[in-house]
């Protein structure tokens, strides 16, 4: 009977040590499924969260331009203003001269040199106006 014993214990072994070899196989095939599982969730992950952030960061630089945009076109209209005024105040300027000019023009005679001063400050009026248009047209 010892012999049955033994013989029926050495198989029980036998049949634990195939049995194991297998349950390891198992789990390292468990194992490694688990972690590709967790490699390709981290990678979905990753995408989405690249997607929801390039989307986020897209809406805020548009609002951030289009703030800009309504702020640079404000400005452009106050230059505007301001330079339309002081055109007209410059345009004002430039017609009192011409009426001076023509008005001196006509009551000059030889001896005085009066038109000569007022032909140079006409001309400096002039030169600024031409200034400003440009400056107007560079704004625009």
């Amino acid at each position: 009977m010892e012999t049955n014993i033994q013989t029926t214990a050495q198989r029980s072994m036998e049949r634990s040590g195939r049995r194991s070899k297998p349950s390891v196989a198992v789990f390292l095939a468990v194992w490694v499924l688990l972690i590709a599982c967790g490699v390709l969730g981290t990678i979905w992950y990753a995408g989405q969260l690249k997607e929801r952030l390039t989307k986020e960061i897209s809406a805020q630089t548009s609002q951030q331009i289009t703030a800009m945009q309504k702020d640079y076109e404000t400005q452009l209209k106050q230059m505007q203003t301001h330079f339309n005024g002081e055109l007209d105040q410059v345009q004002s300027k430039v017609d009192a001269l011409n009426e001076l000019l023509e008005f001196t023009k006509d009551n000059t005679n030889s001896k005085t040199d009066n038109s000569n001063k007022l032909f140079t400050q006409l001309s400096d009026v002039q030169k600024k106006l031409e200034e400003l248009q440009k400056n107007m047209d560079v704004l625009k």
